[in-house]
């Protein structure tokens, strides 16, 4: 038998997928919005523990969203993550704002609470507050929100918590994407689930997930005829698209289960490496397992002994100050992030990840290690 590639995070679908999908387009519900949207709609807002929820084309679109609800505009600041993937801090620059990245607390890797707080207090001083803060729930751990909300509070500035990766986690016992103004899902091929693409904005505020509604559907105007009194932007997902995230959903408790199971595993089979750390204030989904190498080129090492085994795997996350088109960005701290990502790797965390594939990854660590 010849082993086949083994992915990074690929979806996991099964025939309860098919089946609600099927059904969908037999009933031809293919238009953008059907019953099958408004159900997934509904099952996200119970699981995550908010009033409503908006789904979306994309996180990315749920993010340009929730930045507007939070009254980002041209020529704003937003205090960003450096650590974490570029539609964060893209999704700033949408708006014609500038993102301020902030390091990463090396217990979670997470946004810098402490940062956040002095960064606040400066600007505040200096009478230029940012418009928003946006954490980021980084490989599926939640970051400290009690922390992040008792400085954003303090001085009047909402937050936006970037939870894509982190469906399914906890903080406080609380589920991640209920914190802020607005929380941000992503459910992209390579998220905890997926519908193939797509995304969600959950919130509280009725205001808010009133507007976004609005303007992802090109802000028309309840009226007979195309009336727009602003820019919209076309961005619902489909209703069969969300017939597969209700199956999904469905299915959520046991991909974090097989997620979880995977992370034991390589962390009692790599004892000796050194793992992202599980900060004890929350329960991640453990969307990705991460493992810091000694050197970046033990890193390059692993990853190449990997790769040349057919097996997908990833440095971390480059961060948004070392990148190019960012350069000229304001930067609170760095050497955390930096670090993370000079040693960070990414290995295969997929739920239907196998117990013999799982063997296969960790033999390619050790011969790594061991070259």
């Amino acid at each position: 038998m010849t082993d086949t590639r083994i992915w990074l995070s690929p979806p996991d679908v099964s025939d309860l997928e098919r089946k609600l999908l099927l059904k969908a387009f037999d009933s031809n519900w293919v238009a953008p919005v059907g019953p099958d949207l408004d159900a997934f709609e509904s099952q996200v807002a119970e699981l995550v523990g908010v009033r409503h929820a908006v789904a979306l084309s994309s996180g990315t679109a749920a993010l340009h969203l929730a930045l507007i609800a939070a009254g980002v505009r041209r020529g704003d600041t937003v205090l960003v993550p450096s650590f974490t993937f570029a539609a964060t801090a893209n999704a700033v620059v949408y708006l014609g704002a500038r993102p301020v990245f902030v390091d990463s607390a090396p217990e979670s890797w997470n946004i810098d609470p402490e940062l956040v707080a002095e960064e606040l207090r400066l600007r505040a001083e200096q009478g230029r507050l940012p418009r928003a803060v946006i954490a980021v729930d980084m490989y599926g751990q939640c970051a400290d929100y009690d922390r992040l909300l008792d400085a954003c509070d303090r001085y009047g500035v909402p937050l936006i918590e970037d939870a894509a990766e982190a469906l399914g986690a906890t903080y406080r016992d609380r589920p991640a994407g209920s914190f802020g103004l607005a929380g941000v899902l992503s459910f992209n091929g390579n998220k905890i689930i997926t519908t193939g693409g797509g995304g969600m904005l959950v919130t509280d505020d009725s205001r808010v997930a009133k507007h976004a509604r609005h303007l992802a559907t090109q802000a028309r105007e309840p009226v007979p005829h195309y009336e727009h009194r602003m820019v919209g932007y076309n961005y619902r997902l489909s209703n069969l698209l969300a017939a597969v995230g209700r199956g999904q959903v469905q299915r959520l408790p046991q991909m974090i289960e097989a997620r979880t199971a995977t992370f034991e595993y390589y962390r009692a089979a790599l004892a000796g490496m050194e793992f992202m750390p599980v900060a004890g204030y929350g329960t991640p989904n453990h969307w990705l397992t991460c493992v810091l190498a000694t050197d970046e080129r033990q890193r390059d090492r692993i990853l190449g002994v990997l790769n040349g085994r057919d097996i997908e795997a990833r440095p971390a996350w480059k961060p948004m100050h070392l990148q190019p088109v960012f350069q000229d960005c304001v930067m609170r701290g760095g050497p955390v992030a930096a670090d993370i990502f000079r040693r960070g790797v990414c290995l295969p965390s997929g739920s239907a990840l196998s117990a013999h594939d799982r063997s296969r990854v960790v033999a390619a660590v050790r011969a790594a290690l061991e070259a």
